[in-house]
């Protein structure tokens, strides 16, 4: 197997390789770019503790090979706080709410739902469920991660 170059932004950084045709983005982002907050849960696409933004959308990046996004914009859970630092509103959410318990599976719901809020700024209760469906949670019984996602759509629009 050739190996290939590819080129990706991630988090506003260029960063180029070269690796195998079958090396995923999530191993591609935990070990060339030592962004380890992209975690591996079941490596099937089921649980989203591994979502990523590709160009905006949210990706499942287990399921993904790196040179299938070449020349794409990546953003990890180390790129979604604002620049200058402190947290996004959906992480905030996520804190003051305390919609986490272990922590594993939190990036990926705090990526999944930034992408949600961008696309959904006012979303009903159904429609913020239907939005965590993608995601798995042993922990928290998903109630405070609703509340959380509620209130972040709050802070977004100003309401809070």
């Amino acid at each position: 197997m050739t190996d290939v170059a590819v080129r990706l932004t991630v988090n506003g950084e260029i960063r180029t390789a070269t690796v195998e045709p079958r090396l995923t983005l999530a191993d591609f982002l935990r070990e060339y770019c030592r962004l380890t907050g992209t975690h591996l849960g079941c490596e099937h696409g089921v649980c989203g503790a591994c979502t990523v933004l590709v160009d905006g959308a949210a990706v499942r990046s287990c399921l993904v090979f790196a040179v299938q996004v070449d020349g794409s914009e990546i953003t990890t859970i180390e790129g979604i706080a604002p620049p200058g630092g402190g947290l996004s509103a959906v992480q905030a959410a996520f804190r003051d709410c305390h919609a986490l318990q272990c922590g594993f599976c939190t990036p990926g719901f705090v990526v999944s739902v930034t992408a949600f809020l961008r696309d959904h700024p006012d979303p009903s209760d159904e429609e913020i469920r239907a939005a965590l469906s993608g995601n798995l949670c042993r922990c928290t019984g998903y109630q405070s991660i609703v509340e959380a996602v509620r209130r972040a759509a709050a802070v977004a629009r100003g309401e809070e």
